[in-house]
């Protein structure tokens, strides 16, 4: 892509989520992610009035005498984006690849930090984590990310989570926030990785889909092509019984990640290309402030 052509890409994408998040998600943001973090600042010794539940045992055993903990609310968060940049994304059937709409989120979600004046960092992976940028702060920073969002070309098409959630809980030994934006569609398990990057941050996962994923038109005899593998099938779409299983196929999928992301605890999203993300992100946001 031409520099010209990309910086008209980046500008488009700027101009449309930083609206929405200087109009609609800074608030929501705010309220649902901001002063949540406490770090630990010292230890006094206790005072009546105080919660027992601060109490520091292991410096009140070496005084012999009660001591609290003293916590101060993080004012200042990171944003961690995890971006699924596998072969399966480069797919559409409505009017945006699965791609265009994650670049639109991510984009979106970190214009929101920005306005809190938080760091913001993205890795982006398939199988393997193609792209690590450390968190920082600032509009060219975040134009930066929307930058890679837009032309990075990753060397693999396949899809590992577990490799990504294990990379980001060895690379960001802060809490952050983290939005784990893909499709999902993975055979590998990532239950246990998942659980320990949420024990550390506060993980959503925004889980962008097509249509056609979920069901098949009868459109008669096609070519289905694996997007990860390069595998191509013809498949017989007048057929009931073909349309019955790719549609029971992706609805074990779509129930195996739900009862993941249930076990582990983060929050999870759902919003297909042709529905308003906004809409399903505001909705999240409320329903945990």
């Amino acid at each position: 892509m031409e520099t010209k052509d990309l910086l008209k890409k980046v500008r488009k994408i700027e101009i449309k989520t930083k609206r929405l998040s200087d109009h609609i998600f800074s608030g929501e943001y705010h309220t649902s992610f901001k002063g949540r973090g406490m770090t630990f600042s010292e230890v006094r010794q206790y005072q009546y009035g105080d919660d027992v539940r601060a109490i520091d045992w292991n410096v009140t055993a070496r005084y012999n005498e009660p001591y609290v903990k003293v916590f101060e609310e993080e004012r200042e968060l990171t944003m961690m984006l995890m971006v699924d940049v596998s072969g399966s994304e480069h797919f559409g059937t409505k009017n945006q690849l699965k791609s265009e709409i994650v670049t639109e989120i991510a984009a979106t979600m970190a214009f929101s930090a920005t306005q809190n004046n938080d760091k913001i960092g993205l890795i982006l992976f398939s199988d393997h984590v193609e792209l690590f940028i450390p968190p920082k702060k600032g509009k060219s920073h975040v134009l930066r990310i929307i930058r890679e969002l837009i032309e990075f070309q990753p060397k693999s098409k396949g899809t590992n989570l577990s490799q990504a959630l294990a990379y980001l809980t060895n690379v960001q030994k802060k809490r952050a926030i983290v939005f784990l934006i893909s499709d999902f569609i993975t055979q590998d398990d990532y239950e246990k990785p998942l659980k320990m990057a949420t024990k550390k941050h506060d993980v959503t996962a925004i889980r962008v889909f097509d249509p056609h994923e979920e069901k098949i038109p009868n459109v008669g005899i096609i070519p289905l092509q694996d997007a990860e593998t390069g595998n191509i099938v013809l498949a017989d779409t007048n057929d009931a019984n073909v349309r019955a299983y790719f549609e029971n196929h992706y609805k074990h999928q779509l129930a195996q990640c739900k009862e993941v992301f249930a076990k582990s605890g983060a929050g999870l999203v759902h919003t297909r290309v042709d529905e308003s993300y906004v809409t399903k992100l505001l909705g999240y946001f409320k329903a945990r402030a």
